[in-house]
């Protein structure tokens, strides 16, 4: 509408503007070809590059009574199952009978023949067995130390690891030792890792210290890096795990769980109701 009235506005000022006529009914008012009409200055002339003086022409509303509607959508809204008047017929859409027309098919069912999931060639295999390991080098080891976050000393722990950075915080099946920057490693460290490749065995194990394969399960790794939880929650910490019979080959040993630091509520209770027991 908007548009209707602007062009409408446009094509008026145009004919207006060029008409040669006189707009005004009166004999003695004439008007320049070039000249506005309605304008005061009878020696005013069009100027294309200057403001247009609108107030010169005759006053036109783009807005009018008949215009006017409400703010309501024109289309009504579909009444799905209510007869043939809802627009969408007697049976609202499903047809006759059938299986969609009651409560429809399961998901990818295409009228009985081969479906697509079934046609398509299927290409590798996920093992449900596989491991994930987050790798973490001699060197970076050696810069820790060096940097006095680690001891040496002491036994250097997956804990110790996450503790100081030298590997992420999602550690899914335990950490794998490699060999990248061996030659860094000068003096004999002690470590406990899940993995552990030949080189960075050799390397340990050719300055002095040791490297020992430890296995933990989900609930003992949890139990290693995070004891704090199972005290916060009044539970006890797990016993460690024992490694299943395809793993055995390829670790040392079981791992050490440490003990916790303060004692649980309700066994400090049983405790003390048991010696009350024993004294009376």
């Amino acid at each position: 509408m908007l548009s209707r009235r602007l062009a409408a506005l446009s094509t008026f000022a145009i004919r207006s503007s060029i008409c040669s006529k006189p707009i005004l009914t009166s004999p003695s008012a004439r008007f320049h070809p070039l000249q506005l009409p309605h304008s005061a200055n009878p020696c005013a002339t069009f100027n294309p590059n200057a403001a247009m003086d609108f107030l010169g022409f005759r006053a036109y509303s783009l807005l009018s009574l008949n215009d006017l509607r409400d703010n309501i959508p024109r289309k009504k809204p579909t009444r799905k199952g209510r007869g043939i008047g809802s627009g969408k017929g007697k049976t609202a859409g499903r047809g006759h009978k059938g299986q969609r027309a009651r409560k429809g098919s399961k998901l990818g069912f295409e009228g009985g023949q081969t479906p697509l999931r079934r046609r398509m060639p299927k290409r590798g295999f996920k093992n449900p067995f596989s491991l994930t390991f987050q790798p973490v080098g001699l060197g970076k080891i050696a810069w820790l130390i060096n940097a006095g976050k680690i001891d040496s000393s002491e036994l250097i722990t997956m804990k110790t690891l996450k503790d100081t950075g030298a590997i992420g915080k999602q550690i899914k099946d335990g950490v794998r030792l490699m060999g990248r920057g061996a030659e860094q490693i000068q003096w004999p460290i002690h470590l406990e890792v899940s993995r552990v490749t030949v080189r960075a065995k050799a390397a340990v194990e050719a300055a002095g210290g040791s490297v020992r394969r430890v296995y933990y399960n989900k609930l003992g790794f949890q139990a290693l890096l995070k004891p704090e939880w199972f005290e916060k929650k009044g539970r006890l910490l797990p016993k460690a795990a024992r490694p299943p019979p395809k793993q055995k080959d390829k670790v040392d040993s079981i791992g050490r769980l440490p003990a916790p630091t303060k004692p649980i509520p309700f066994l400090v209770e049983e405790s003390q109701d048991l010696q009350v027991q024993r004294l009376t």
